[in-house]
């Protein structure tokens, strides 16, 4: 179910200068940072793995298409963001053992778009730093970033860009700007953030007064019977300097570890090579936790765009519905439940509540609800394996 791209190489190789302010590569990308355009950086290192077994480590969830259309979440990622009279051409930041299906992808962005491959996983502070780092070289300090995980459901791109809007100016101030999801229910698989006041001059832009962990369940209903809380949707707009800096002052040894990886990086082509020595040696977390969760200037533009991180089967099901099974599925008598099948033919009786998906020679069930507990799963199945 994976996409088959060519991968697109060159010949050319060089390394980065991170302080020859210089030597920065000119030419399409630097006329896209002079003329406003904002540039989308997209993070695709994440495994996916509560989507298994559709989702593998070779090609977790963002490369399949899992909502139809023959697209896979990565190329819709993209597609959000193709419009260039707004947007520059993209970076892309993610695990050399995807490097194949992403460079292939961005053989469609045009001149500049970039791919920095991680070479081991190290959580989204050093992704986005990196990424920062390469924006600052090729379009400037004051360049703005949106960046956007590339295994997310964003069904009404009108909204998204419209929210985005709303977020320019306090960016361009100097905030950090997130985006929270108004929330449909007290779900307890995300984050949420707690909205404070009003950002001064900034229309529909508020402060962020409290990060919040996943909650329990009666924590998330108070929450959102309250109507101040947002879910937290992982996107961010900042310029490259904003987040730099936030980055060297409360997380710095990632700051450096970052930033001397991408200097000592090699190129080939689209494709940026950190240095895999220093890169190594990076903390390993997030970007909420490393930075936004520590910054006084921390901004939220609420927004409802139909928006999901498909971050569970039970999440897809929602999205999707049960009514309607995918793939060779026979049911007689089944009520309210997912099932999905990529090859194998999978029949079902009289059960209720399920949740069946099949993939090659792999088979999960378990009941609605309890998705989110498939890691703990994979972890058994490693164990007895071991």
């Amino acid at each position: 179910m994976g996409m088959n791209f060519e991968s697109q190489r060159s010949q050319q190789s060089f390394v980065v200068d991170q302080s020859a302010e210089s030597q920065r590569p000119m030419g399409i990308a630097s006329h896209e940072a002079k003329s406003g355009l904002i540039v989308p950086v997209v993070l695709s290192g994440g495994g996916g793995s509560r989507l298994w077994p559709f989702s593998t480590i070779d090609t977790p969830k963002q490369f399949l298409p899992l909502l139809g259309g023959g697209q896979s979440l990565f190329e819709l990622a993209l597609g959000r963001v193709s419009d260039r009279s707004r947007f520059g051409t993209p970076v892309v930041v993610a695990s050399v053992r995807h490097a194949d299906i992403c460079a292939g992808a961005l053989k469609h962005e045009g001149e500049g778009a970039r791919l920095i491959l991680e070479p081991c996983a190290r959580n989204t502070a050093p992704a986005i730093v990196m990424a920062a780092a390469e924006v600052r070289e090729v379009h400037g300090d004051d360049a703005l970033m949106l960046v956007m995980p590339s295994d997310h459901v964003i069904e009404n791109v009108i909204e998204f860009h419209a929210a985005i809007a709303k977020g320019e100016a306090a960016a361009r101030a100097g905030y950090l700007v997130t985006f929270g999801v108004r929330p449909t229910g007290p779900d307890t698989g995300y984050g949420y953030l707690h909205m404070g006041d009003d950002v001064a001059a900034c229309p529909g832009v508020r402060k962020v007064a409290q990060f919040v962990e996943k909650p329990r369940l009666d924590v998330a209903e108070c929450m959102v019977a309250g109507g101040e809380h947002l879910w937290n949707a992982g996107i961010f707009l900042f310029q490259a300097r904003t987040i730099l800096d936030q980055a060297r002052e409360h997380a710095p040894a990632i700051a450096k570890a970052a930033v001397d990886a991408l200097s000592g990086a090699g190129r080939d082509g689209v494709r940026t090579l950190p240095d895999a020595s220093l890169f190594e040696h990076c903390p390993s977390e997030s970007i909420d936790y490393a930075v936004m969760e520590r910054s006084p200037r921390v901004a939220v533009v609420p927004m409802a765009p139909g928006w999901s991180d498909l971050g569970s089967w039970d999440a897809l099901a929602t999205l999707q519905g049960t009514e309607d099974q995918v793939g060779p599925v026979t049911t007689v008598d089944c009520e309210s439940c997912y099932i999905r099948s990529d090859g194998v033919q999978v029949a079902a009786l009289g059960v209720r509540d399920l949740i069946i998906v099949a993939s090659g020679g792999r088979l999960l069930i378990l009941p609605r609800g309890r998705s989110q507990e498939v890691k703990a799963l994979l972890s058994a199945m490693d164990s007895m394996a071991a």
